[in-house]
């Protein structure tokens, strides 16, 4: 039987690079709505809970902003909001931030898609109930790529007074670019064991664990053989694929060993590069 991670696996705190630190903090609190934990050092934490850290951006001195599409690396990570009326509160801050908005209606879910001053992609989403999601015959979740319904999704935001993401928002999923999407496929799924919940053609594939529609997604829209972006370029730095129980976590450092798969360890977190050279920490849940 192929081995699947723990179904309470999940993605935690994401860690990008950006050019200047001041700019990006007044981003993620005024239009985004996240608030700052702890700042120093260069690198600002911030939060939905005013606990755990969500985002982590640190400043890269002289940086290079590379335009988007560009390289292996992010297409944007997901933050997760727990209902469609905090979507439809976010969406109205978004509009008076004066900044361009995607949207797509993807049956599982309600998306916004922006970018921050330095090009990284971010998306602001609510899931629709489970029981509504359908799958196809093939067992794949269907998706969509439908306009929202803008004034329906404003109107269940109602005129509260907007006052940052709520408590309980977290980090839904995360998309990156991949320069070859058969070897991060079998990486993804069949060392770490998420499962292939959908496809779209040839060029993305989307894993989850637990039945959820996507914790990953991947994509060739960058170019097949495309490089991971420079270290000095603005981006991805690492994300976190959070593990409950510590049994499971080293269950995978020994699957990626026995796969030649370099690790290292950080007190427990194991960091992992795919084969793209994005870098993943696998880390055990935090109690809450």
């Amino acid at each position: 039987m192929a081995y699947r991670i723990h179904p309470d696996t999940a993605i935690g705190q994401v860690k990008s690079r950006v050019s200047d630190l001041e700019r990006s903090v007044g981003f993620y609190r005024e239009v985004v709505g996240l608030k700052v934990l702890r700042s120093a050092n260069g690198t600002a934490e911030l939060t939905a809970d005013g606990v755990r850290a969500l985002l982590l951006i640190t400043e890269l001195p002289d940086a290079v902003v590379p335009p988007r599409r560009s390289a292996a690396g992010l297409y944007h990570f997901a933050i997760l909001l727990p209902d469609r009326e905090s979507l439809g509160m976010a969406l109205r801050n978004l509009i008076r931030g004066g900044i361009h908005i995607g949207h797509s209606d993807h049956l599982v879910s309600e998306a916004l898609y922006i970018t921050d001053p330095d090009n990284n992609g971010i998306e602001i989403y609510a899931d629709r109930p489970r029981s509504r999601w359908k799958r196809d015959e093939n067992n794949e979740y269907i998706m969509t790529l439908e306009p929202i319904d803008w004034d329906g999704l404003l109107g269940a935001g109602g005129e509260e007074p907007w006052a940052g993401l709520p408590r309980d928002t977290t980090i839904g999923h995360i998309h990156l670019h991949v320069s070859d999407l058969e070897k991060t496929r079998s990486f993804y799924n069949g060392v770490l064991g998420f499962d292939i919940t959908a496809h779209m053609d040839d060029s993305a594939l989307f894993f989850s664990a637990g039945g959820y529609h996507h914790h990953i997604g991947l994509n060739t829209w960058a170019g097949v053989g495309t490089p991971l972006a420079p270290p000095n370029a603005t981006g991805l730095d690492y994300f976190t694929i959070t593990i409950p129980d510590r049994t499971e976590l080293e269950t995978l450092a020994q699957r990626l060993t026995e796969a030649a798969i370099p690790i290292r360890k950080d007190g427990e977190s194991i960091i992992v590069h795919d084969p793209s050279g994005i870098e993943i920490r696998l880390e055990r849940k935090e109690e809450k």
